[in-house]
């Protein structure tokens, strides 16, 4: 009797550790400033001193005198650069990353000169010797409410969309809801600071780099060098985080700058100061939420305004306001996000950027919302669920949040909660439970792979894919090996090589999905050439990609993830501390490749939510323009004591218009997240916290002012 053979498994959505895990934990795994090089020169940047004026003068003849020092580039010396173009996402380039280009000092910490040694410890020393003297011009880094500058800017869509008459449905309206919300700046400092070496071989430029799209950053560096794509290669092997701080900022511009002039590799790393001023951050925002509602909490009104910053040099926008455009409808339907520009730094896209502090307010005000009416914060939610996108119109492609929060409330024992707040005790402590709901876009974009049928049996997939810690190398191999019909360990996987052709950047939560419909199209064919009896020569059968098209022809439609927030807290009133004790995320995201690593990104994301909500704030010195505390000693974020038991889970929603029916899980996790705990906060004290953090002083005297 002969035994059928077992049918093979389904790679994609097993867990699966990490295939690139021990070359991480044993250290062969090498990062951006890590990798040795012959004659390797080390710069290190130099950062003004002044908050807004000119250069007079830099005083390099001494520190040219040091020992080791090679070179000492600034304005007056450095290569010139062409910043007159479009980049590869649709904006001009920050001018912070055109180094030495001019006198003028826009920010506090602009880059003013670079120095450039043998060592690292030389070329240090020599950068704190160097004197540069300015001509200081009164600076402005007061971010008001009410700022006379401040405009309209077009991002992700116009800047202000008006449907329906506004103030006829707010009087009309049972009960109304007039708040304003902020959250402060924040910073993403990854483990990895940002780090490049560049060098000339051959008459080829080679940047080894920490990037979240070496294509992205090739581009860009070719268009500032007027050199031809193909003259230039960025390669970024392992990378130790990113959250949208690393693309194309002043470091590797320098190392060019200084490879070029000096003709040696050199290697130009960020310190953790540094990165306060030249790797973006979070803009603040001050959102105003006006609601208009029937007695029921059917929405007649909704108008959200969000105010950011960004600098004098590059316009950047926080668009807090877009959440509202696909979470809720409204007879009329109002929002707007506007900019001013202060002597400040530029800010950049941060984890879920506009979606988290935009979350925070418009989750914060449904909450009021539904205690104004009498109603159940889900109950709310669910009766405001628009059957088509509330601005744009369009079908969902998928929108799970109804069965997310009925998930999310039977295992966080939502049902039986004592609405009112501040009857929830723990000895003196007060207790509060509170819930958010989340969303994310989930975009595709074109890519292109490569996967070869090697002679022993084995096959390798060349995508330039950028994992900055996501698991998208172990979640290509899983989607490849499925697409081959083989096991996960007969194939490899190489990324982050811009000669492996255009690839889409890790950011916007489309990485993974844009990379896998690439490798799958490619794996795929190559199966059915084998499979009709295609032989493998020595050097290997290789199938090439590209989505170009195919992602091109898809309908227009509106394309999230969903999620529901659910938080548990504990407040000392006589400490004004807050604890979180528990918290609960249900997602509907797509089909989950990996379910380990992708629970480690909905964690990661709903502890970056705690950080939001009760620890993190950069605060400007109005007099120098610059930060107390520019480091992570004075930056306060949760510490392992601060995170408590977090449970995430996940409801069946593929993407019917994916091939691998992914929508991306790498942002979404932070968004709802500080609301929850806000609204928990609530809960737990009967005060409301439309300014976050909450810290204790704020919790302290939140009362008096209630």
């Amino acid at each position: 009797m002969t035994t059928a053979p077992a049918a093979r498994r389904n790679s994609v959505g097993t867990a699966h550790t990490r295939v690139e895990g021990r070359d991480k934990v044993t250290g062969t795994a090498r990062y951006a400033a890590e990798i040795p090089f012959d004659e390797l020169a080390h710069g290190w940047l130099v950062l003004s001193t002044v908050a807004r004026g000119r250069i007079r003068s830099v005083e390099d003849a001494p520190v040219l005198a040091m020992p080791g020092v090679a070179a000492v580039l600034h304005h007056g010396n450095a290569p010139r650069v062409d910043t007159d173009y479009v980049g590869l996402l649709g904006v001009p380039p920050d001018p912070t990353a055109a180094v030495f280009q001019h006198d003028r000092v826009p920010h506090l910490g602009w880059p003013v000169a670079l120095v450039v040694a043998d060592t690292s410890e030389q070329a240090r020393e020599a950068a704190e010797a160097l004197v540069v003297h300015y001509e200081q011009e009164p600076h402005d880094v007061d971010f008001a409410a009410e700022h006379p500058d401040a405009y309209p800017v077009d991002n992700h869509g116009p800047a202000v969309i008006e449907n329906g008459d506004l103030e006829a449905e707010l009087a009309a309206s049972d009960v109304v809801l007039d708040a304003e919300y902020t959250t402060p700046e924040e910073h993403h400092n990854p483990m990895e600071p940002h780090a490049a070496t560049a060098l000339w071989d051959g008459g080829r430029l080679e940047i080894v780099d920490s990037n979240q799209g070496t294509m992205w950053v090739a581009s860009e560096l070719a268009k500032l060098f007027s050199l031809d794509p193909a003259s230039l290669r960025v390669r970024s092997e392992h990378v130790g985080g990113g959250f949208g701080s690393k693309g194309v900022r002043a470091h590797q511009v320098a190392a060019v700058m200084a490879a070029t002039v000096l003709q040696r590799p050199v290697r130009v790393v960020m310190t953790r100061r540094q990165m306060f001023s030249l790797a973006g951050y979070r803009s603040p925002t001050r959102q105003r939420l006006r609601l208009g509602a029937d007695a029921d909490g059917r929405l007649r009104a909704l108008e959200h305004s969000s105010l950011s910053l960004t600098s004098t040099v590059h316009e950047f926008m926080e668009s807090a306001a877009l959440p509202a455009r696909t979470m809720y409808g409204a007879d009329a339907h109002h929002t707007a996000n506007r900019l001013v520009r202060l002597d400040v730094p530029t800010p950049t896209w941060m984890r879920a950027p506009g979606e988290a502090p935009g979350s925070f307010a418009l989750e914060s005000a449904f909450d009021e919302l539904a205690e104004k009416c009498g109603l159940d914060p889900i109950e709310l939610r669910v009766r405001n669920e628009p059957e088509r996108g509330p601005v744009s119109g369009l079908p969902f492609s998928g929108r799970n949040l109804p069965a997310c929060f009925r998930e999310g409330a039977r295992r966080f024992g939502w049902e039986g909660r004592d609405p009112r707040p501040g009857v929830r005790r723990d000895g003196r402590l007060l207790l509060g439970t509170g819930t958010a709901a989340a969303f994310f876009p989930a975009g595709s974009a074109p890519s292109t792979a490569a996967v070869t049928a090697e002679a022993d049996g084995t096959f390798t997939v060349r995508v330039n894919a950028t994992d900055i810690g996501t698991g998208a190398r172990t979640a290509l191999t899983l989607v490849a090996a499925d697409a081959l019909e083989t096991a996960p360990e007969r194939v490899r996987v190489h990324i982050g090589d811009s000669d492996f052709g255009p690839a889409f950047i890790a950011g916007g939560s489309m990485g993974t999905r844009s990379w896998a419909w690439a490798v799958k199209a490619a794996a795929e064919e190559l199966r059915e050439r084998l499979a009709l009896g295609a032989t493998v020569p020595p050097e290997g059968l290789t199938v090439r990609s590209d989505t170009t098209e195919a992602v091109g022809a898809l309908a227009p439609k509106e394309r999230h993830s969903f999620g529901a927030q659910f938080a548990e807290v504990a407040v000392d009133p006589a400490t004004g501390e807050v604890r979180v004790r528990r918290m609960l995320g249900i997602f509907a995201a797509g089909r989950i490749v990996n379910p380990l690593t992708a629970r480690g990104q909905f964690i990661g994301g709903m502890t970056w939510g705690i950080s939001m909500a009760l620890h993190e704030e950069a605060v400007r010195d109005h007099g120098t323009g610059g930060h107390y505390g520019a480091d992570l000693a004075g930056y306060h974020v949760a510490a392992h004591a601060d995170v408590p038991p977090i449970e995430v889970d996940w409801i069946d929603d593929p993407d019917p218009d994916d091939p691998v029916g992914i929508k991306g899980i790498g942002e979404i996790g932070i968004v709802g997240a500080a609301a929850a705990i806000a609204n928990a906060v609530w809960h737990a004290t009967g005060v409301r916290h439309r300014h976050l953090p909450i810290r204790p002083d704020r919790v302290l005297t939140a009362g008096r002012h209630a």
